[in-house]
């Protein structure tokens, strides 16, 4: 069975769990079919797959037989291709999704052992052009002369920018028809010395901070205006000996509480790999990479109970290109497990999502900090 029947065959019954479900979101679209049949038959070979959602390209690799170096930004995005694999019978089954060994798949951050070597690398874009350029200078530094890239994605969410960025790492580019809603851009002859300078970092005299960012970070290396916003009212955030910052992005606000708070204990976490790599370079820039500890973890999961004086969140209302209220809920129920009695959740949200019920109703009594046009910032108090 090549790559492609199987895709046919399973693509259906692969599941988003343990990120957002839903109807309108689904584990593999017909743009990860057209990426595998115009990389042509690679059983028994060797790919590198960048930007697989929920192993949509890398498990019908798995399944001709062909090794697999995979990067997965979002954490939850390779359990999901691990638990699909167990599912599916392409490995044996483990209660914890991190233990689910595929046959003939390693996981790689994206680092140049990822590409070191690969003659073909399968590419889902992503939307960001920044991401794109640090993945294809990457490819380009160090994958093989021979590298052919085909890097396809939903035609409306693509751009001829993103032609423009690969021609500056690659000497050939070249664009497929389109099919099914769908295209494929076509790399090779890559451009030595044309990557690096991954993390980007800005200097904030405002905040006192440096703030650096790898490409598929959210906000680059700028503050977006509701960190901005919550981040106004530090001096009025209560002393933690313990505290978090949940889904921190580039680590903005977990450096700036814990510039504010020597004795604190400062955890920031995110589930996406860009996300903790470029945090952990923020720490680094600001002095504080021995008080910040950065995790990639889905939410808290990696938390213990009732263990937090404080959490600070500025929610995420994306889950892939598509807008959800679901993700922030999850996050204040993960918040409110990880709170002791009387801990609290610092939250900055738009306005317009009216989130103080769930805060509430999911942690605990809240009260309105400030509010503007735009945004609210409320304190809700765990029972």
């Amino acid at each position: 069975m090549s790559a492609v029947d199987w895709f046919d065959a399973h693509a259906p019954d692969l599941r988003r769990r343990p990120d957002l479900e839903a109807h309108d979101l689904v584990a593999a679209d017909a743009s990860d079919r057209l990426i595998l049949a115009s990389a042509g038959d690679l059983a028994g070979s060797a790919a590198v797959v960048i930007g697989d959602r929920f192993g949509g390209i890398t498990l019908p690799l798995a399944a001709t037989g062909a090794s697999v170096r995979v990067h997965q930004d979002v954490l939850t995005g390779e359990r999901a291709a691990r638990r699909n694999a167990a599912e599916l019978g392409l490995a044996p089954a483990a209660d914890d999704p991190d233990a689910v060994r595929v046959p003939g798949v390693a996981w790689h951050p994206l680092e140049p052992a990822l590409v070191a070597g690969a003659t073909t690398v399968l590419l889902q874009l992503p939307r960001s052009l920044d991401a794109l350029d640090e993945i294809a200078g990457l490819i380009a530094e160090h994958a093989d002369p021979d590298v052919r890239v085909i890097a396809g994605g939903r035609v409306k969410h693509m751009s001829t920018a993103m032609n423009d960025v690969l021609a500056r790492h690659f000497a050939e580019v070249t664009a497929d028809r389109g099919v099914g809603k769908s295209r494929v851009l076509r790399a090779s002859r890559p451009r030595r010395g044309t990557g690096g300078g991954w993390p980007k970092c800005e200097r904030h005299d405002d905040l006192g901070l440096t703030v650096c960012a790898h490409g598929a970070a959210f906000a680059g290396a700028t503050v977006d205006i509701g960190t901005r916003f919550l981040l106004s009212r530090l001096a009025d955030m209560p002393d933690a000996a313990y505290a978090v910052d949940l889904g921190c992005g580039t680590g903005v606000i977990a450096a700036a509480y814990a510039r504010t708070r020597p004795g604190a204990r400062v955890i920031a976490t995110d589930r996406s790999w860009a996300a903790v790599a470029s945090a952990r370079a923020t720490m680094a820039a600001n002095g504080l990479a021995d008080r910040v500890e950065v995790v990639r973890d889905d939410g808290l999961g990696a938390q213990p109970d009732a263990s937090a004086d404080l959490v600070l969140l500025n929610p995420p209302f994306h889950s892939d290109a598509a807008v959800t209220t679901q993700l922030a809920p999850r996050l204040f129920a993960d918040a409110a497990r990880v709170l002791r009695a009387g801990g609290e959740l610092w939250c900055v949200w738009n306005s317009h999502l009216r989130y103080r019920g769930a805060l509430e109703r999911l942690v605990g009594p809240t009260r309105q900090i400030d509010r503007n046009a735009k945004f609210t910032v409320t304190a809700s108090a765990r029972r």
